[in-house]
């Protein structure tokens, strides 16, 4: 991804912390275009980052930026796989990383972190717990505060997504991009990628893809203020969902998601947890792509979507799949 260099902040690439971070595949799901009658499906597989999940990106900018601003401590907050990428970004860079994780976040991710050598603490409760938690041990300890949107380089690797889009797409956008969506780095890194390339000269068209938010029933602050038409989320009761990256109740960034979903002509989607496991199962069996779950609540909103007639007669509808399939037994 740091042929990308010129569009992010880092100042010394040459110096990147990096873990080998590269293009990740567009894969077509043939089936599923032929049972929803879509001119084309595309999952773009971030499992294949190290770490395996898409949080290497936001990892990789910002430990990479975190040093050279001379910053030697950090604690972030985390649903898994974040806390898992900064302890290996970490772990590299010889910056000492503390993670605060919710006590039902997959086990993996939480072995991965410590395997890294990152001081994890779990917490009995959800990621806003979490995070109160690492709000506090910062200013107690002066350590830097790496939770999402309290760092602004995070967003800057996640937008390579959109980057790496565009040039595989031959500088030519899809008509549908999919979400899932938590606290929204991804959403608004790529949104953020494509205005860049617009001001830039550098794709061929000026149309850009209508956004989908794709979350789950038991957590969906960002859908239920989408079709309420608010300008922010409010706390979800009660979150719960086994798309744990995305079992985020109070995302910060609520009314930047709402306000670039709607720039973007796209919609919010929440999808049955049951729907979510039924799409993970089916992909594999019948596609060979093994989705995390929150990759899977996105294609079975595409799967909604199509059966709503909100797509219409759309061209390239691309899914983003945020980790590897391999961290959540089926």
């Amino acid at each position: 991804m740091w042929r990308y260099r010129e569009l992010l902040p880092v100042r010394h690439p040459h110096r990147a912390v990096s873990l080998g971070e590269t293009v990740t595949p567009l894969v077509s799901l043939p089936g599923v275009e032929r049972d929803l009658g879509l001119r084309r499906l595309l999952v773009k597989d971030d499992g294949l980052l190290p770490t395996g999940s898409f949080k290497a990106r936001g990892a990789a900018v910002g430990m990479s930026r975190f040093l050279e601003l001379g910053g030697q401590e950090l604690v972030l907050p985390t649903n898994g796989n974040a806390g898992a990428a900064w302890a290996a970004y970490g772990a590299r860079a010889g910056v000492k990383v503390h993670v605060l994780i919710p006590r039902d976040a997959p086990l993996v991710t939480r072995q991965e972190a410590i395997a890294a050598g990152a001081d994890v603490r779990v917490i009995d409760g959800l990621i806003g717990d979490a995070g109160k938690e690492s709000a506090r041990l910062a200013a107690e300890n002066g350590w830097f505060d790496a939770a999402t949107f309290k760092e602004p380089y995070r967003l800057e690797g996640k937008k390579t997504m959109g980057l790496e889009i565009a040039e595989q797409l031959g500088w030519r956008l899809p008509e549908v991009v999919v979400y899932p969506t938590g606290g929204g780095v991804g959403l608004l890194g790529m949104w953020k990628a494509w205005q860049e390339l617009l001001q830039l000269g550098l794709l061929k068209s000026e149309r850009l893809p209508r956004l989908v938010a794709a979350q789950s029933a038991g957590c969906a602050p960002v859908v239920a203020a989408f079709q309420a038409g608010a300008a922010t989320t409010e706390p979800w009761p009660d979150a719960r969902t086994v798309a744990f990256g995305i079992n985020v109740p109070s995302p910060l960034a609520g009314g930047l998601m709402l306000r670039d979903l709607r720039e973007s002509g796209g919609c919010a989607v929440s999808i049955p947890e049951d729907a979510i496991q039924a799409e993970r199962t089916a992909a594999f069996r019948r596609e060979g792509v093994h989705l995390c779950p929150e990759g899977a609540c996105a294609l079975a909103a595409v799967r909604a979507l199509a059966g709503s007639g909100w797509l219409g007669d759309a061209g390239d509808v691309l899914v983003l799949n945020t980790g590897s399939g391999l961290k959540y037994p089926l």
